[in-house]
C-alpha cells in the first residue's frame, strides 16, 4: 500500500545552507514514493538520512527510543526542513513510527528502567498500604510490569541489539502503518538482515504497510519490488539493484577479496 506518494520541497530559504542545501541539491523539486517500500542509498554525507528525518518530521511520526520529533534537539534541522515540505497522500495513515538505531539503545534502557521502577513501587506499597488497597495498588504495578515483559521481553539489554530490534519491530509494526527506518541494519548480522528483509516484505505485502528506509546494506536493498533512490547522484536518481555501486563493490570483493586486500 502506498499512503504517502510524494514529497515536494518549496520556498527553500538559504539554499546554500544546511539542511536546505541538501533538499535543493537532491530534490528538484519532487521526490515520488512509487512503491510500498522505498529505499535511499548513498555514501555517508550524501543526504539520505537528512531527507528521511525531515520527511518523518513532516509526517509527524513518533520516534522509537528517542524523544518525539517535535522535541528532539538532534532533529532540529529535520524540523526546519520539514516546514518546507509539502506531502501528497493517497490516504493519510496515522499509524507508524520513525526509528534510528542509535535511539533504540535508549529505548532498551527506558524499558528496563520502567520495569525496575514498577517493581520498586510494588515493594513500597507493602510498607505504605494494607488490605484491599495494598492488593489493588501492588497488583496494578506488577500487572504493568508484566505487560512490559510480555510485550518486549524480560530484558532487552540481555539480547543482542539485532535480536532486540527485531523483537520490537515484530511487536510494533501494525497493519496499515507508515514506517521510516534510518540505517536499521547497523546492529544486524547478515542473517538478521535477511530476517529484517523478510519482515519488511511480509508487512508490505500482507499487512499494507509502507516503508521508507535509508540503508547501506546490499541485503536490505534487495527487498523485492522496492523503489531505490541513489543519493550519490544530484538530484537523486531512481535506479536498479544491480546498477548500485554498493552492490557491485560488495559482489566484487566477495568474489575476489585478494584483489582488494593486496592493495592495502
Amino acid at each position: 500500500m502506498i499512503y504517502l506518494r510524494e514529497i515536494r520541497v518549496e520556498n527553500l530559504p538559504h539554499a546554500h545552507r544546511f539542511p536546505f542545501s541538501v533538499a535543493a541539491e537532491k530534490i528538484q523539486p519532487v521526490l515520488t514514493l512509487p512503491a510500498p517500500v522505498t529505499i535511499f542509498v548513498g555514501e555517508n554525507g550524501s543526504g539520505k538520512s537528512t531527507i528521511l528525518e525531515a520527511a518523518a518530521a513532516a509526517v509527524e511520526l513518533p520516534a522509537i527510543g528517542g524523544e518525539a520529533a517535535v522535541r528532539d534537539q538532534t532533529l532540529a534541522h529535520a524540523r526546519t526542513l520539514a516546514a518546507h515540505m509539502q506531502l501528497a497522500w493517497n490516504r493519510r495513515s496515522w499509524r507508524g513510527f520513525f526509528l534510528r538505531t542509535e535511539d533504540f539503545f535508549n529505548f532498551c534502557r527506558r524499558m528496563a528502567q520502567m520495569a525496575a521502577e514498577l517493581a520498586d513501587d510494588a515493594e513500597a506499597y507493602e510498607e505504605e498500604l494494607s488490605g484491599y488497597g495494598l492488593q489493588l495498588a501492588k497488583g496494578s504495578a506488577l500487572g504493568q510490569r508484566q505487560a512490559l515483559i510480555d510485550r518486549y521481553g524480560e530484558d532487552l539489554d540481555a539480547q543482542s541489539h539485532g535480536e532486540s530490534i527485531l523483537d520490537v519491530l515484530l511487536e510494533r509494526l501494525v497493519p496499515g502503518g507508515i514506517y521510516f527506518l534510518d540505517e536499521p541494519e547497523v546492529a544486524f548480522s547478515p542473517h538478521r538482515q535477511l530476517a529484517l528483509l523478510s519482515l519488511v516484505k511480509q508487512k508490505a505485502e500482507a499487512e499494507q504497510c509502507q516503508f521508507v528506509i535509508a540503508t547501506h546494506s546490499p541485503i536490505l536493498l534487495a527487498v523485492p519490488g522496492a523503489a531505490i533512490y541513489d543519493f550519490d547522484q544530484s538530484p537523486v536518481q531512481q535506479t536498479t539493484y544491480s546498477a548500485l555501486e554498493h552492490v557491485k563493490l560488495t559482489r566484487d570483493f566477495l568474489n575476489h577479496p585478494s584483489s582488494f586486500l593486496r592493495h592495502l
